[in-house]
């Protein structure tokens, strides 16, 4: 079945999605409300800096390239990648008032023992049988899991998981936190292999053990960069769609999904004009799309009320700083950790929650690999804090303009950077910047809960658990994106498209769509 096709949202859900329906045959219009294409993988520029605004690390490259190849294409042949040495660095929080000795994490088992084994001797056996591990469960994932509509059971009863079951039973039980704790003793090996819950929207104490199948990625397996940014990936993917007659229409905010006997009819813009669909994809955030593009709760999957026993995962403070003068002191991502985990994390996801400070705060500096990205003999400076999803923490602004408390607190971590890695001019040689807040994410993005990410990755938030991919009100209406199956980041918003590809030719199974013989040829 094939037809006419409405996509909301040009984000690079929206855009691969609009482009692998178009590759099977439907006539696809793509519909983003702001003049940019990106959404969270957004871009800015000011005085000769550009700066990413979203995602900044290119991570499970595999997922890259079984898309670009379902297009006929290759990421090589679409992006400039470059392998990041080292993948990052760690500064802990100084114990003596003096900057700690920087950790640099280099991807590679030989180089990761290594440096366990400095930091933690007799750990280096450990470390082997915990990357052994993660690479196992990642590979169990990406082909059990990942793939999945969970239109039926098929999957969760295969054969290979259910042998499983054992040894993935205490890995949905146990924290990620416990996981790590009950193998290493040292705090920052502990903090490296507990931070990446930070990227899929939780605590370590909340994420599934799970997920120390990412792990698998950093520190086996590499971290690489587009040049030019990620804006390329959003160019390239864009490219790709129009090249497959997609027609895009951005300044074309979507006011309402239309339905009728029920079924998704097409969308009505803001401007008023409506344009009619066989079938719509809403790649904008899922609570937006449920409570306010839907017109009544009859409409609704997932109303108000099942979003009040949800967690939106973290909010963020982005710091986007043009600095005059070279800072080799930070990698091209550098992590900074606050020596009181439990306490940073209970600021971000507790009860009784803050901005934190100090805050353990990640730091990508692209100019340090990409000479485009920032004026010569300067460095672009794309600085994100966890901070609770709460748009009453205020917006942000350019040039000191935001709300007074988001600027105290962009005034606090440069000063933290400043101090932690060792940089103490740091405040006076910027010349660019800009801060991007809770409201924000909320205002621009239609994020709920000024969330920067999507839905926090905890167990009931997880795979068969995570909503699904097509609405249960309203044939017709299916979703992609970071709310939705599999869930946040890059990759599973490729993922996501894929899978709305997947429910549409009704194909059921765990696995990958089959890539055109010719790919890459």
């Amino acid at each position: 079945m094939t037809g006419s096709a409405a996509v909301v949202g040009g984000g690079i859900a929206g855009l691969a999605t609009a482009a692998l329906l178009a590759r099977d045959g439907w006539e696809v219009t793509l519909f983003e409300a702001r003049a940019d294409l990106g959404g969270r993988a957004g871009s800015w520029e000011r005085d000769g800096f550009r700066f990413d605004t979203g995602p900044s690390w290119y991570l499970m490259p595999e997922v890259f390239e079984h898309f670009f190849r379902l297009l006929g294409t290759t990421a090589d042949a679409e992006l400039d990648l470059v392998p990041l040495t080292p993948a990052y660095r760690v500064y802990p929080e100084p114990t003596d008032g003096a900057p700690s000795a920087p950790v640099d994490v280099v991807s590679g088992r030989d180089e990761i023992r290594a440096l366990f084994e400095q930091r933690e001797p007799g750990s280096g056996p450990r470390l082997d049988a915990y990357l052994d591990s993660a690479g196992e469960a990642y590979e169990l994932a990406v082909s059990k899991f990942l793939y999945d509509t969970y239109q039926g059971t098929a999957g969760l009863r295969d054969r290979e998981v259910v042998r499983r079951l054992p040894q993935l039973a205490p890995l949905l039980t146990r924290s990620l936190e416990s996981h790590v704790a009950r193998r290493f003793d040292d705090p920052v090996l502990r903090q490296i292999l507990g931070y990446p819950a930070v990227f899929l929207g939780a605590s370590p104490a909340t994420a599934p053990a799970l997920y120390h199948l990412m792990s698998r990625l950093d520190l086996d397996e590499g971290v690489l960069y587009p040049r030019g940014g990620f804006t390329e990936v959003i160019a390239a993917i864009a490219r790709l769609a129009e090249a497959e007659g997609v027609t895009i229409r951005t300044d074309a905010p979507v006011e309402r999904i239309l339905v009728a006997g029920g079924a998704a009819r097409g969308v009505r813009l803001a401007d008023g004009s409506e344009h009619p669909a066989d079938i719509v994809v809403s790649t904008a955030d899922l609570h937006r799309t449920e409570t306010e593009l839907l017109a009544t709760p009859a409409e609704r999957t997932y109303p108000e009320r099942w979003w009040e026993r949800r967690n939106p995962g973290p909010g963020a403070l982005l710091i986007l700083l043009g600095v005059d003068g070279e800072l080799p002191q930070l990698a091209h991502h550098t992590l900074l950790f606050a020596a009181d985990w439990t306490q940073n994390f209970d600021d971000i996801f507790g009860r009784e929650t803050r901005i934190p400070d100090p805050a353990s705060v990640y730091v990508c500096r692209p100019s340090a690999t990409d000479a485009t990205v920032a004026p010569a003999g300067s460095e672009n400076l794309f600085v994100l804090v966890p901070m609770p999803a709460d748009p009453s923490l205020g917006h942000g602004g350019e040039d000191g303009t935001g709300s007074p408390a988001i600027e105290a607190a962009a005034d606090r971590v440069i000063a933290q950077i400043a101090d932690w890695a060792g940089i103490p001019d740091l405040a006076a040689r910027v010349r660019v910047r800009r801060t991007i807040a809770p409201a924000d994410f909320e205002s621009d993005l239609g994020a709920w809960r000024g969330g920067a990410l999507g839905l926090a990755h905890t167990l009931r938030q997880s795979a068969v658990f995570r909503p699904r991919n097509a609405s249960r009100r309203v044939d017709g209406l299916l979703y992609a994106g970071t709310s939705v199956l599999p869930g946040i980041g890059l990759p599973m918003c490729l993922i996501s498209a894929e899978l709305v590809a997947k429910r549409l030719r009704g194909d059921t199974s765990a696995a990958r769509l089959a890539e055109p013989a010719a790919a890459g040829a």
